[in-house]
């Protein structure tokens, strides 16, 4: 959309036309030192007054009249002659200032505004302040599409604008220290993106669960209750994420899985497809990595199979480990957006159309809450969403335009390349790279700048740089800011919540401003929440609800999975029955389930307890009998005559010495003494 405000701004400008002469006015003071970057200004503040050191305070631009241009320059830094004020009396103070352009008249008689500086500051030239005209120059970024997203922090009655489009094609980024509105700042720069392309299909990786309620009308909300995301969409690292729980995967075990994967998948399009031509064709181009379905019971069954193919069990360890391991995330209920029944068949249009919102229904922003999934699985949906994004946009020509939104975006591509998940980081990093070639751009937000990537920082052409309190994390912003304006950053530290630094190619120049205010009802909240519980007006809360939640009393339907994987079980031998004896003993990470036959554990009751008067308790009075047995002096308590068994011998007597009798031999040494002869029978 076309802004016209600015030239509105631009044309009320032109009308301010004062003595540059008058003190107190717009005069300010004159130049005493200047180089290739920078200058300064001497003035003077007449009986202690301070009207003009407020007029021109740190942070804000002044003009500088060479000839018939006037050089832009930004304050950075005041101080007085005699670092004393006096009232009263005259002081004189020095004003450091940093060149940014200039404002020219251009061959078409219009005056214009350049980054660049023909004409530099002579001595004596006479610096003033600013014109609104001029102000509403530098920030104008002389392109259609435009849109209006705060004030400008020098002057509240112009608006600051950026190019949405050179933002959105070259990726954009937010930092900010936590508290100071980046959530926000994003959710009023995606209403305005969406306003200004129409087309633009968004996926939020929302890891707080927050962005729902800043997008009612134009978001849906995906969570692990409405998400059916089928684990053979995972490429092989992703899918080990999630079997190996997030710690490094065996090697053995994950050989075996690169082996059987490609078998499952060619054993279920080949229960599906009925052309032996077309199946015969396509097996050759199925890997571990083809996003084809397969099912979890053809995958169990081939490793029992490699289990049953074995001789020796010193070689089976892996495989059972490995199968137990597939066999617990199945049935782990905070798997169940993977394993449920509805992620067997081939249902990757529609989970596509779901979660990057094509066509979108009205509704083109998906917010992905990442706050449900177990932390070891995140890494994985994180990888194969941003991975996914791409893949639509490069397949489709640049057909769809998707934007990748990452909150929180130092947990995925961190600094240290020995953290964080490969796979995740490769899917980022290729869509900042490659990305806008294909039409996906990417949104980093984060409040640890200096633990982001900095490859991947270096890709957002557009920087949205709020305060920020980390000196490490300050020299990275200052890092990515050119020379020229790197004054800028110098007040980054203090400048308030809701402004912002923006910087980069949706931008002429740097601009300090303050991101509009957004609607109540439409800020970000936790899991969308919009009722605040108080003393005075206690909110219902079901601990009930709570707690179920926080159990996962309700498992994956995982009924489909056992009577497959059951009809392809052979009827079991006596290996197959040592091996589960041998999985009991090994105890490598799970129990086998309490067979049916054996009978129930009692149930504890209060008659269990001891009790000295009451009703008689039969299993306590044959406790108390075994217990006066065993701590009996008497032998024939301690052993009482038992038709079934051989009688116990008298005790020995002692010897005449007083001495213990020698101990009988026992069977071994007996034998040992007797003759070879005597025991081999001839």
């Amino acid at each position: 959309m076309l802004n016209n405000e600015l030239h509105t701004s631009i044309s009320a400008g032109e009308q301010e036309r004062r003595d540059t002469l008058k003190r107190g006015n717009r005069f300010l003071g004159r130049v005493v030192a200047c180089s290739g970057a920078r200058a300064t200004i001497a003035a003077l503040a007449e009986g202690g007054e301070t009207s003009l050191t407020e007029l021109w305070s740190v942070g804000r631009l002044i003009s500088i009249s060479v000839g018939d241009n006037r050089v832009v320059a930004l304050v950075y830094s005041m101080q007085t002659a005699t670092n004393d004020w006096g009232e009263e009396i005259d002081n004189l103070f020095r004003i450091e200032v940093e060149l940014m352009g200039e404002v020219y008249v251009a061959p078409s008689g219009r005056e214009e505004f350049s980054a660049g500086i023909s004409q530099y500051p002579y001595l004596g030239a006479i610096a003033h302040r600013i014109r609104t005209a001029d102000l509403a120059r530098i920030y104008d970024t002389g392109k259609d599409e435009t849109c209006i997203i705060g004030k400008l922090t020098q002057d509240e009655t112009l608006d600051a604008a950026i190019h949405v489009p050179s933002m959105l094609s070259k990726h954009f980024a937010i930092v900010g220290t936590t508290g100071v509105g980046k959530s926000t700042a994003v959710s009023l720069l995606l209403n305005k993106a969406i306003a200004c392309d129409p087309k633009l299909r968004v996926l939020i990786l929302d890891p707080h669960n927050e962005f729902a309620a800043a997008f009612p009308d134009l978001a849906v909300v995906i969570d692990t209750d409405t998400l059916d995301l089928p684990f053979w969409l995972m490429k092989l690292e992703e899918f080990a994420e999630v079997i190996f729980r997030g710690r490094p995967p065996v090697p053995e075990e994950l050989d075996v899985l690169r082996d059987v994967i490609p078998d499952a998948k060619k054993a279920f399009k080949g229960s599906m497809d009925s052309s032996l031509m077309r199946r015969t064709t396509e097996k050759s181009s199925i890997t571990a990595d083809t996003p084809v379905p397969y099912r979890m019971a053809d995958l169990l069954a081939m490793i029992d199979e490699r289990i049953g193919r074995l001789e020796g069990r010193s070689e089976k360890p892996h495989l059972r480990s490995l199968k137990i391991k597939v066999i617990a995330a199945i049935n782990d209920p905070r798997y169940n957006f993977m394993f449920s029944s509805n992620t067997i068949t081939d249902t990757i249009l529609e989970t596509i159309a779901k979660i990057f919102r094509i066509p979108g229904d009205g509704r083109p922003i998906a917010t992905f809450q990442l706050a449900g999934i177990p932390s070891e699985v995140v890494n994985s949906v994180a990888s194969v969403l941003c991975r996914m994004a791409f893949e639509i946009g490069l397949w489709s020509n640049g057909g769809v335009h998707m934007l990748v939104v990452c909150e929180e975006a130092h947990r995925y591509v961190p600094t240290d390349p020995t953290l964080g998940f490969l796979p995740t980081r490769q899917a980022i990093a290729r869509i900042a790279k490659e990305g806008r070639k294909y039409g996906v751009s990417l949104g980093i937000i984060t409040q640890r700048p200096g633990e982001l990537d900095p490859t991947i920082l270096s890709q957002c052409s557009t920087v949205f740089a709020m305060r920020l309190a980390n000196d490490r994390d300050q020299d990275i912003i200052r890092a990515a800011i050119s020379n020229s304006s790197a004054s800028t950053t110098s007040f980054i530290s203090s400048i308030g919540n809701g402004e912002a630094i923006a910087f980069g190619e949706a931008v002429a120049v740097p601009m300090r401003m303050r991101f509009t205010r957004v609607v109540e009802e439409r800020l970000p909240k936790a899991n969308g929440a919009t009722a605040k519980i108080t003393d005075d007006n206690p909110a219902t809360v079901d601990l009930r609800n709570i707690v179920s939640r926080m159990r996962a009393m309700a498992g994956p339907d995982i009924s489909g999975f056992q009577q497959s994987y059951l009809a392809s079980q052979k009827p079991a031998t006596a290996d197959d029955i040592d091996d589960a004896y041998d999985r009991e003993e090994d105890d490598i990470g799970t129990r086998m389930t309490q067979p049916a036959s054996l009978p129930a554990p009692e149930p504890y009751n209060s008659g269990m307890l001891p009790r000295a008067d009451g009703p008689p308790n039969p299993q306590l009075d044959r406790f108390n009998q075994i217990r006066n047995q065993l701590l009996s002096d008497d032998p024939a308590v301690r052993h009482p005559a038992d038709p079934y068994r051989t009688p116990l011998r008298d005790p020995p007597a002692l010897a005449p010495s007083g001495d213990p009798p020698a101990r009988a031999p026992s069977l071994r040494e007996s034998l040992l003494k007797k003759p070879l002869s005597s025991i081999i029978r001839k």
